[in-house]
């Protein structure tokens, strides 16, 4: 089975992660593929979205018979990151970056079982430091609702499930998910 949680930055997805890997050690956790590509940028752009997005795509596609693996992001969060670099017209690759993005997320997102998306509502996200990029974050957000709502990259194999609420309340959602 595999399992992707997604989701904007500070949304929440490292902690239920934790606390699901806690609750099934025998589960596989695949970090956030931020961490796969160059940390020396200090502002990701469109070529590290679209690099992150690939990386995801890749991981996803590998075999994992017999195995519950559980992603931090899948490629629909770095497509929608390069979705919402087109809506704030910020990147100027970004708009050839998700048209080429598109096709690789929707084939990696054949081979995902579930897909737990954490929307951005205020009361249940994270808190951020000044630094942060706000407007990309919500634009991300918007962004990441519209693409789970596509046929074309989720089709009716994928099970979607929002989930938001204090961390327990999270927890429980995906644990039902899986139950059902």
């Amino acid at each position: 089975m595999r399992i992707v949680v997604s989701g904007t930055h500070a949304s929440g997805k490292t902690t239920l992660i934790d606390d699901l890997v806690a609750a099934h050690p025998e589960f596989e956790r695949l970090g956030d593929p931020f961490e796969l590509v160059d940390d020396a940028l200090d502002e990701p752009d469109a070529s590290t979205f679209f690099e992150q997005l690939v990386s995801s795509a890749r991981r996803l596609m590998t075999d994992a018979a017999g195995r519950t693996i559980v992603a931090e992001r899948g490629p629909l969060d770095f497509l929608a990151y390069l979705g919402a670099l087109v809506e704030l017209r910020r990147g100027g690759r970004s708009s050839s970056l998700f048209e080429r993005g598109f096709a690789i997320a929707a084939e990696a997102m054949r081979r995902v079982d579930l897909l737990v998306v954490l929307p951005l509502h205020h009361r249940d996200a994270v808190p951020v430091g000044d630094d942060e990029d706000l407007e990309l974050r919500a634009a991300m957000d918007v962004a990441l609702l519209e693409l789970v709502d596509d046929p074309d990259l989720v089709g009716d194999h994928v099970r979607v499930i929002e989930v938001s609420g204090d961390w327990a309340a999270r927890l429980a959602a995906v644990e039902r998910a899986l139950g059902a």
